[in-house]
């Protein structure tokens, strides 16, 4: 998670010009893309940050997720924005690349395993656990979810 501010600068743009670009694409960026902090969450957050170091905030400030910040990219117009969206779009080729050679080699094994002897099925189950990708942890929402009432 991102905040607005450290994004506007990752991206050198006005932060400012960040929340314009996030409030006149506003269908670019859903709930699990993009949230703006609540007072509360602001304030918790801050305590954990210890010193300020750009000033008091007038608007809470936006927290992106790694869905939000590549589509920032490609709503700012920086010269290093425009750059990050075109890395940003390389890599989802290599990954591509990647699944596509990794389904080949499976089909490789397949083709080898029915060749070969049943003794080698230990070997070629013990490939196979080897090119399986590792268990995602379970997602959890994203945001502050605090359920007590904040005193005033």
């Amino acid at each position: 998670m991102l905040l607005s501010h450290d994004l506007a600068r990752l991206y050198a743009v006005e932060p400012k010009r960040l929340v314009e670009a996030v409030t006149r694409n506003q269908l670019r960026f859903p709930p699990d893309f993009m949230f703006q902090l609540n007072r509360h969450e602001w304030d918790i957050l801050k305590s954990h940050i210890a010193t300020s170091r750009w000033g008091g905030v007038r608007k809470m400030p936006y927290a992106f997720t790694e869905h939000g910040v590549a589509m920032l990219s490609s709503v700012l117009h920086s010269p290093r924005a425009i750059a990050m969206n075109i890395e940003i779009m390389r890599a989802f080729v290599r990954m591509r690349r990647m699944v596509v050679e990794h389904a080949d080699l499976a089909a490789r094994l397949d083709r080898l395993e029915k060749e070969y002897d049943v003794k080698f099925k230990v070997i070629f189950d013990a490939i196979r656990q080897l090119m399986m990708p590792p268990a995602e942890p379970p997602r959890t929402r994203i945001g502050f979810h605090g359920k007590a009432e904040v005193p005033a």
